[in-house]
């Protein structure tokens, strides 16, 4: 069983007036594009982004692709292995 920690941020109310959405749902959205920059940068896996986002890996994949994130890593390093291969 996985422990989950709680963190508080503070958020003043104009910017959920501002962006019209209950505390809850920005919680929720705020999790998937942290989950998101940390895959890009290489902190969390395919695996613990997606689980930290609450989808499943297909649909997180998916996500990537809709964010222009690539699944395989950054570009540089792709053309390094193309070069080298």
């Amino acid at each position: 069983m996985r422990q989950i920690v709680n963190i508080n941020v503070p958020v003043p109310e104009e910017v959920l007036l501002s962006l019209r959405v209950e505390s809850d749902e920005f919680a929720a959205q705020m999790a998937v594009i942290a989950a998101l920059k940390l895959y890009e940068s290489q902190k969390l896996s395919i695996g613990q982004a997606a689980a930290f986002a609450k989808m499943d890996e297909e649909d997180f994949i998916k996500l990537l692709g809709q964010n222009r994130i690539s699944v395989f890593g950054p570009a540089s390093e792709i053309a390094r292995d193309y070069q080298n291969a």
